[in-house]
């Protein structure tokens, strides 16, 4: 799986504050490596240009298949703000969702979602589905792929190599 990361060919424009929040998911991508031995990805949850929700992947610890990075922090988001609505926010990650992340965002209403590197395999942002803009829908999320596409896609490689 690592080995077919790729970065994303398109260069969208990205400001700042966008780089910095995925530089964020990028240390909990890190600390679920280095402190849990967990497939490293991160994210981070923004609304309203706060922070309310924190995540990385915790499949193995937590021993649930639902414990993706994204999944982990709607539900830091859900418990800060008393909703499970989080209409509106930015999701960075670092590895593009998959389906069940991508309905979990959906039926949230985020707002947007920024990814780092694209996932071939099982990607639902756009490589392999289009989840989270299709028309069967009621909400939509914009998507963004390919910010810091490289240190995300390096992370996982590294670490499957490493497994390997």
């Amino acid at each position: 799986m690592a080995d077919e990361l790729v970065s994303n060919s398109e260069s969208p424009i990205f400001s700042a504050e966008d780089e910095a929040y995925m530089r964020r998911a990028l240390q909990l991508a890190e600390h679920a490596r280095d402190a849990e031995n967990e497939v490293p990805v991160g994210a981070v949850l923004v609304q309203d240009g706060q922070i309310v929700g924190l995540g990385w992947n915790r499949n193995i610890t937590l021993h649930d298949p639902t414990a993706h990075a994204e999944i982990m922090a709607l539900r830091a988001a859900g418990e800060k703000v008393a909703n499970y609505r989080i209409v509106g926010a930015t999701l960075y990650v670092t590895l593009e969702p998959c389906a069940m992340c991508a309905m979990a965002l959906v039926h949230a209403r985020i707002g947007r979602v920024v990814y780092g590197t694209i996932d071939p395999k099982t990607g639902a942002a756009g490589s392999v589905f289009d989840t989270l803009v299709s028309e069967r829908h009621n909400h939509r999320i914009g998507v963004q792929g390919g910010l810091l596409a490289d240190e995300s896609a390096t992370l996982l490689r590294d670490f499957f190599r490493a497994r390997r």
